[in-house]
């Protein structure tokens, strides 16, 4: 449960970053007249929670547009809507933050991947699935699969080292066939290593190119290359004649950053009510407004019905409660682009 640090304010101040467009009314329970400097711990920590996210969301964006080596702080902090002096109180430098965005990028496809990832299933089947849920990660998020593929390779001595960590971590997984061939010691440790350097080689050219079709489009042939040395060619040949997926739609450039038409203030009571109706849904609990309060640590019954009010009609949550009776208890969720919003700010 979410709980508010002993003396903290009712309210964060949001960035100016994150005020509302010119023009309109600031919320009424944010206290304008605070300053940054009295905020405490927990606020500033989610305040800078949610500025690196945006920027590590530009950081992807400008990666694809303009290519790691030509992405400098200036094209980010425009791209993000932040300041250069916060980006320097987030990051040493351009590098650390494309390093952040890298990191980000590989949690996200782990994510991506082991989701229904059939652990218990033999090598051959573990490897297809997660090299077809690779390849559909990198047609959806083609913003973040540019970044770790194409652009880390320009980004510094640094992101080559993130580079390789990870890359050793999927050789093993992949030496892992020499357990299921029929000789007892199967290929060298080294044919781990060339296979899934040419793999990565196979979607680094196909990514170059601007090649339309689906990376999924390569799962049989890339299978049927990786299977061979470890379970022979009849293996190769099914895996060949095996049908690609289905390409996934809703290909996306780079990382959406849900706060950038936010027509609101993203206040520090916001991001516990936010956080407060996942923490219970994910009990398996659609919470009325007082479990929301409750969970927020918000002793105002009429401030917290407004304030879910207001993120309802901004569309970042919605009533599961099939009729509105009068009295009836509301049953709140977040809507998909409120999961989006949570996912930026949750700690």
């Amino acid at each position: 449960m979410p709980s508010r640090p002993q003396d903290a304010p009712a309210e964060l101040d949001a960035p100016a970053e994150l005020d509302a467009p010119a023009g309109m009314d600031a919320p009424a329970e944010l206290d304008q007249g605070r300053s940054r400097s009295a905020r405490t711990g927990p606020e500033r920590e989610q305040v800078s929670d949610v500025q690196r996210a945006r920027l590590i969301a530009a950081m992807v964006e400008v990666v694809a547009e303009r290519g790691a080596a030509n992405a400098s702080v200036a094209h980010v902090v425009a791209r993000a809507g932040v300041s250069r002096r916060t980006f320097y109180e987030l990051f040493e430098d351009r590098e650390e933050c494309f390093l952040a965005a890298f990191d980000a990028g590989i949690a996200r496809a782990k994510r991506y991947v082991l989701s229904a990832h059939p652990f218990e299933a033999r090598w051959a089947e573990r490897i297809r699935h997660a090299l077809a849920a690779s390849l559909a990660f990198l047609d959806i998020e083609h913003g973040v699969g540019w970044l770790l593929v194409v652009g880390s390779l320009g980004a510094g001595p640094r992101a080559l080292e993130q580079r390789r960590r990870v890359l050793v971590q999927i050789i093993a997984v992949v030496d892992e066939g020499r357990l299921e061939g029929k000789s007892a010691e199967g290929p060298p440790a080294l044919i781990a290593e060339g296979l899934v350097g040419g793999v990565l080689s196979l979607i680094y050219a196909r990514m170059l190119e601007g090649d339309p079709a689906p990376l999924t489009d390569l799962l049989p042939a890339l299978m049927s290359m990786i299977v061979l040395p470890y379970l022979g060619q009849a293996a190769a040949n099914r895996e060949l004649a095996r049908p690609a997926p289905p390409a996934r739609h809703g290909r996306r450039t780079g990382v959406a950053d849900p706060l950038r038409d936010l027509d609101m203030r993203l206040t520090y009571r916001t991001i516990r009510v936010l956080l407060a109706i996942d923490e219970l849904d994910g009990q398996g609990s659609r919470p009325s407004n007082r479990q929301v309060a409750d969970t927020a640590d918000i002793r105002d019954q009429g401030q917290v019905s407004k304030l879910l009010t207001r993120l309802e009609r901004l569309g970042l949550i919605e009533n599961a409660a099939h009729s509105r009776v009068r009295g009836e208890q509301n049953a709140w969720r977040l809507t998909k682009q409120g999961a989006g919003v949570r996912e930026v700010v949750s700690p």
